[in-house]
């Protein structure tokens, strides 16, 4: 039961009654203080303005016709009409009772379901979230992360919405050369993977004070980053050993905290790698980007500082490589069209809010991203 829906139609229809309009806005809404009643019906204001004509005697008109369908039906203790036109409603307490035994009988607690109402059509919701990053582990803001998008995914099951997780794990980029370089030295040293990955951040710690300080490896991990990106095969099953190690890591932690999020809802940084020439050559194509020193570079004007210097997007490196920039744009791409949805929602810290509103202006001007489709980043 939505009371104040339930208000607004009586009230309307009260209106109508009255002689105004049908389409005059009832202007249901919840009291501020309590001696204004539960609700306040305060449209006739509006109306009496338009039809030029005295607010308090068409509020008189209205509360009368009111009061059979709200007091005499046991719904309002009493209406009371309040200054030049309000409509104070006092609901029944034994009435809101009621309503409370029976919403608690209800396998959704009284809540209206999205299709109850033509108004309401269930969404196809894509929902962004914990997204860690696989050489790691979680920090807390990937557990915020991961609470705060649980949390949302099953309101809006509940609600009736069509919702998609999406586990936007990070796990590609050049820190993989410096990861996997130090992994194959292990393993040749006979070291199992499983043992080797059993603490994430003592391998991650461990690689990068080699990448830092060991003559040589620096090389190495650069030249594991080419072949990677390459699809070099071996190095390729050194990156998959990795990649599977680091997800059971995670999905340890989602069944301590209940989460829902399963190993069909990872979508990675890597699924979107063969569509990212493409973003760029249709942004190139569509002149949103440019060339810029060697890098692909969109200007986003709408974004401007103070000295009107245009806000700077960079989708692809001088040396030929991508960016987060560019894998969101693919992931707006995906999202919007092979997924239909019609919202997007990420959940991520307020540091990348200027970045996802970036991805969020290049996106609609590119296509990727129709307006009709809801983009949300939630900090």
């Amino acid at each position: 039961m939505n009371i104040k829906q339930l208000l607004s139609e009586l009230v309307s229809n009260a209106m109508i009654a009255a002689g105004l309009p049908a389409d005059t806005n009832p202007a249901v809404s919840q009291s501020t203080k309590p001696q204004f009643g539960d609700y306040q019906a305060n449209g006739v204001m509006g109306a009496a303005k338009k039809l030029k004509t005295n607010p308090r005697e068409l509020a008189t008109k209205v509360v009368e016709s009111l009061e059979p369908a709200l007091v005499d039906s046991g719904i309002a203790e009493k209406l009371e009409l309040a200054g030049p036109g309000f409509i104070n409603i006092h609901l029944n307490k034994a009435w809101l009772a009621t309503q409370l035994a029976t919403s608690a009988k209800d396998e959704h607690l009284g809540v209206t379901q999205r299709g109850s109402l033509p108004e309401e059509k269930p969404q196809t919701v894509v929902v962004d979230y914990s997204a860690p990053n696989l050489a790691k582990e979680m920090h807390v803001g990937h557990l915020r992360s991961t609470i705060i998008g649980d949390a949302v995914v099953r309101a809006l099951e509940f609600r009736g919405d069509k919702v998609i997780r999406q586990n936007h794990m990070g796990d590609w980029g050049t820190q993989f050369g410096m990861l996997l370089a130090h992994l194959s030295d292990k393993l040749a040293a006979d070291e199992v993977a499983e043992t080797a990955l059993s603490d994430l951040e003592a391998f991650y710690r461990e690689a990068k004070v080699r990448f830092d300080d060991e003559e040589g490896f620096a090389d190495r991990a650069r030249e594991y980053v080419v072949k990677l990106q390459g699809g070099d095969a071996e190095c390729d099953k050194l990156w998959q050993q990795f990649i599977d190690i680091s997800i059971a890591h995670s999905e340890e932690i989602y069944d301590k905290l209940n989460v829902t999020l399963k190993r069909s809802d990872i979508m990675g940084e890597s699924a979107y790698n063969p569509d990212l020439p493409k973003v760029i050559d249709d942004l190139m194509a569509k002149e949103i980007a440019v060339e810029d020193q060697g890098a692909k570079v969109v200007f986003i004007d709408e974004m401007a500082n103070k000295a009107g210097e245009p806000s700077v997007f960079i989708v692809q490196k001088s040396g030929g490589g991508y960016l987060y920039a560019t894998t969101d744009l693919s992931a707006c791409r995906y999202r919007s069209g092979e997924l239909n949805a019609d919202r997007i929602i990420i959940f991520t810290d307020a540091r990348q809010a200027l970045h996802f509103k970036q991805v969020e202006i290049v996106a609609r001007k590119a296509g990727f991203l129709p307006e009709n489709v809801q983009y949300q980043h939630c900090p």
